[in-house]
């Protein structure tokens, strides 16, 4: 059982969904919007959402239903989100380290995951922005949608609900750590391929080998060989 709402216009589903949960009838409460003014990435980071054709969406999950640690819950919302779009396109879409969705070498998919405390339950809040209808980018070059990817155009409430749907089904029967880590690198974006990174001010190129149980990437890099990073540790350029 899960509950969803929906808003006209929000500031940020991520903060706007704990006025939901002072009574919640189950342990997944999910918040959307086709209008996001505030919304928020990853670090402080904005996420930027063109209205009437993106989906800002929330889902709030009780930690006590979730036994993983917080990296592989992090990763398995990433796989889930992965798969969703995945079977809707039939399209090959691949996880950016730690959690961006990248479909045909564009972001389309920003995730960002956040744990509270609301009247004196523990919860994971899931932020998803999902880019759709939206077709120009301005200044952002590595930023497409379904429907510059795809060419196909999804209605926005029917997509919503049933993402909705797919990603509580998900989080019902989460695998073990050993799976979702498998899973995670087989799905991996730019694995195993020479690509630029942005490291200490100074380029190099390197080779992506895995990502591990602890949230750390494992690089192979040509001046200082295989080494681990956390998240704004290192960037991806290409």
């Amino acid at each position: 059982m899960s509950e969803l709402f929906y808003r006209t216009e929000c500031s940020s589903t991520n903060d706007e969904i704990p006025q939901l949960l002072l009574y919640p009838q189950s342990n997944f409460v999910g918040l959307y919007t086709f209008n996001q003014t505030k919304g928020k990435g990853q670090y402080g980071n904005t996420w930027k959402s063109a209205i009437g054709q993106n989906l800002a969406y929330t889902l709030a999950v009780k930690t006590e239903s979730v036994t993983h640690s917080d990296f592989m819950f992090n990763y398995y919302t990433a796989i889930a989100v992965q798969s969703y779009l995945a079977n809707l396109t039939e399209k090959i879409v691949k996880i950016k380290w730690p959690n961006d969705i990248i479909l045909k070498n564009k972001k389309v998919v920003g995730i960002l995951i956040e744990k509270k405390r609301i009247n004196n339950e523990n919860y994971f809040i899931i932020g998803i922005g999902i880019n759709i209808l939206q077709e120009k980018f301005d200044e952002i070059n590595n930023a497409g949608s379904l429907l510059t990817q795809t060419g196909n155009r999804f209605e926005l409430k029917k997509f919503t609900e049933e993402f909705h749907d797919y990603l509580i089904e998900k989080l019902n029967n989460i695998p073990v750590e050993k799976d979702i880590l498998e899973q995670f690198n087989l799905n991996l974006f730019r694995k195993d391929e020479i690509s630029v990174f942005e490291l200490e001010n100074s380029r190099q190129n390197g080779i992506i080998k895995n990502a591990d149980e602890n949230g750390r990437l494992w690089i192979d890099l040509e001046k200082s060989g295989l080494k681990s990073f956390y998240h704004k540790e290192i960037k991806l350029l290409y």
